[in-house]
């Protein structure tokens, strides 16, 4: 699956400030990675139709992604998850928003 696919996948279960049920991700996975591991996982960034502000929360347009309204990457609850959670694919974000995401993932994660 391509970085930057918007996907629908079931994060239950979850505890306390984690964000739940059924929800869009970006997948945030190298393909080469992610087809060539032991165990079928994906890594993804929750979306959220609440406005968010800061490098840790991109705005992602409506349009090619399968957005049906604007939201924005949860970069502080990057998760891995059993490719088996994912129930769709909507489409695909721009490269601008995938770099977007990948600038909040390095300050997430303290790569900068």
């Amino acid at each position: 699956m391509k970085r930057g696919t918007v996907v629908l996948v079931s994060l239950d279960p979850t505890k306390r400030h984690e964000e739940r049920g059924a929800r869009p991700c970006v997948v945030v996975t190298d393909p080469a990675v992610s087809s060539n591991q032991r165990f079928p996982m994906l890594a993804v960034v929750p979306l959220t139709g609440t406005p968010g502000e800061g490098a840790l929360y991109p705005s992602l347009l409506p349009g090619p992604s399968g957005l049906r309204q604007p939201s924005w990457a949860l970069i502080d609850q990057i998760r891995s998850v059993d490719k088996r959670r994912v129930n769709r694919v909507f489409g695909v974000v721009s490269e601008d928003e995938v770099r977007d995401i990948d600038e909040g993932i390095r300050l997430f994660l303290g790569l900068v």
